[in-house]
């Protein structure tokens, strides 16, 4: 038995082949384009994404040795981006700045655009009962700011599409041809109401958009069904554009965080299984911290509780963070030492996370531990807002205690210090919900940023959790694999997939004593530091 994974992140689209045991056969892997008009804007192509899909899994094909008529079940994951598609399922453009003609091929708002942010201030402001499902505060990266925004200042686009997608949601009806909408996207980023059934007709006429409530909902979904369900099986034109066999039954989606958090919280550790002592970290251009309870548990500042959104029957809650690898890429990339380290690293075949990991290897041999090379200097983590549990889009990115240095030390020290301010930022985030019930000292963690031996010290070093990496490292495509195990009626249903799929590979303990205490100190300043930049503000008027 063999099942495929189809995932869409930010910048690639990812195929990968697994069995029934969760063993990994072959990866695929194509890049995707990405275009920023302007400031705070980010759009992408839905054509360009399915084309790059069938690269993708054509690739996973080829290194697994299997035929197409071979894979018995198909799931799909994706960021929660925003698609547009008429009448006729040609894309809409999103952009304002031209004719949708002219651009029409960049018919997706990306989830990490935050033109709405003004959108999401007003949503905020009604106070409706819908935003305690979201910590009480929208984000511009959720749809109905986009939504609104796209109304606003785009409203020949917003009258023209026939169908609003979220991203994983697109894929599966381009696949079959059936509009179905996944309850994981539909809950979590548009407002859904999953415990309920059924949509606010309130709450869209009090933010502005009525012309959705009077249409029945018809643009954002009336078939809503929960992930891993059979929606159909693929028709033959997406076969062909896939490279799988027609008919192979298709599953309701899911985010790809979602996705994540199916191929870690089930990881066997212990008897009977807690899922309250447990956090899914999904690390990569952003980062998501994943958690489910048998109650709701609303907590200020983090998303959710959305229920049956990831694992059925159970409450999800959702931290996260907007920029992590993107952060990380960001201060390296900045530096004046950058080039003169990506040509190094290409002529020794590493990356340059290994070359700066290096030479803080040998800064650090004098001192008692490694992490006390950031003792001067301090990063406040959020240039691009805070997801939570601040959840304050406008809050921006401080650094304290710069020497005047271009020197490639200098840089891996600013390096050190911002994975330790993303770490403390997770940190914030389990602290804030283990207060309102959670008890969360094991991390399960997956993502680019996790391949990097410093980021997962640091993390487990700061937040005082153990942090286990599991036997998958792709850890969301093996939990998008799992839809299409549960759609082939191979797997009985999620939790026995998650069960029987995945496996831990090994455990890192977190460190104690004066890493502990210098942890502890650096968190104190990561908090007065928040607080110094809203003194700012108001110093500034």
């Amino acid at each position: 038995m063999s099942f495929i994974g189809i995932d869409v992140g930010t910048g690639s689209v990812r195929a990968a082949i697994f069995d029934a045991a969760g063993t990994r056969l072959g990866l695929g892997l194509a890049p995707i384009q990405t275009f920023r008009p302007q400031q705070d804007f980010v759009e992408q192509s839905s054509e360009d994404i399915w084309g790059a899909a069938g690269s993708a899994v054509r690739a996973a094909l080829r290194e697994s040795g299997l035929r197409a008529a071979q894979i018995e079940g198909i799931g799909f994951d994706a960021t929660c981006s925003l698609v547009l598609l008429d009448a006729d399922d040609k894309p809409v453009s999103v952009s304002a700045s031209t004719t949708s003609s002219s651009r029409a091929e960049q018919n997706v708002i990306g989830w990490m655009d935050h033109r709405a942010t003004a959108q999401a201030e007003r949503i905020n402001a009604c106070g409706h009962d819908v935003l305690r499902y979201v910590g009480n505060v929208i984000s511009p990266e959720m749809q109905t700011p986009k939504l609104l925004w796209l109304k606003e200042h785009a409203p020949e686009a917003f009258a023209r599409s026939a169908r609003f997608f979220d991203l994983p949601d697109f894929l599966t009806y381009r696949a079959t041809g059936v509009d179905t909408r996944s309850l994981c996207s539909t809950v979590c980023k548009w407002t859904y109401l999953g415990k309920e059934q059924h949509w606010d007709e309130g709450y869209f006429r009090a933010i502005g958009l009525s012309e959705l409530a009077d249409e029945g909902f018809k643009r954002i979904g009336t078939r809503i069904r929960p992930m891993g369900e059979l929606i159909a099986g693929l028709t033959a034109a997406a076969a062909q554009e896939l490279g799988l066999a027609v008919g192979t039954p298709v599953a309701v989606s899911i985010i790809d965080a979602h996705a994540g958090g199916l191929g870690l919280l089930g990881v066997p550790l212990a008897a009977p299984l807690d899922f309250s002592t447990r956090l899914a970290l999904i690390g990569g251009t952003s980062s998501c911290h994943m958690a489910v309870s048998a109650e709701p548990r609303f907590i200020e500042g983090i998303w959710g509780p959305y229920y049956s959104a990831m694992v059925p029957g159970m409450w999800l809650t959702e931290g996260g963070q907007s920029a992590t690898g993107a952060l990380i890429d960001h201060v390296i990339t900045s530096h004046v030492r950058a080039p003169e380290l990506t040509q190094q690293a290409h002529r020794q075949g590493t990356t340059v996370y290994a070359l700066l990991n290096e030479v803080l290897e040998g800064l650090a041999s004098p001192r008692h531990f490694p992490a006390a090379l950031t003792h001067e200097l301090h990063m406040y983590p959020d240039f691009h807002g805070n997801r939570s549990p601040r959840a304050d889009p406008s809050l921006r990115g401080m650094l304290s205690g710069l020497r005047l240095s271009d020197s490639i030390e200098s840089l891996a020290v600013i390096y050190l210090a911002s994975v330790q301010a993303i770490a403390h930022g997770t940190r914030h985030i389990i602290d804030t919900m283990n207060a309102a019930g959670y008890c969360i000292d094991t991390l399960i963690a997956c993502g680019g940023d996790t391949k990097n031996p410093l980021f997962v010290r640091e993390h487990a070093d700061i937040t005082g959790c153990r942090v286990v990496m599991p036997r998958e490292p792709e850890a969301v495509l093996l939990g998008a694999a799992m839809l299409g195990a549960v759609a082939a009626g191979k797997q009985p249903d999620l939790q026995t997939a998650m069960a029987r799929m995945n496996a831990a590979d090994r455990l890192i303990e977190p460190a104690r004593g004066d890493v502990r205490d210098y942890h502890d100190r650096k968190h104190r300043v990561l908090m007065r530091m928040h607080d110094d930049q809203l003194a700012y503000r108001a110093l500034m008027g």
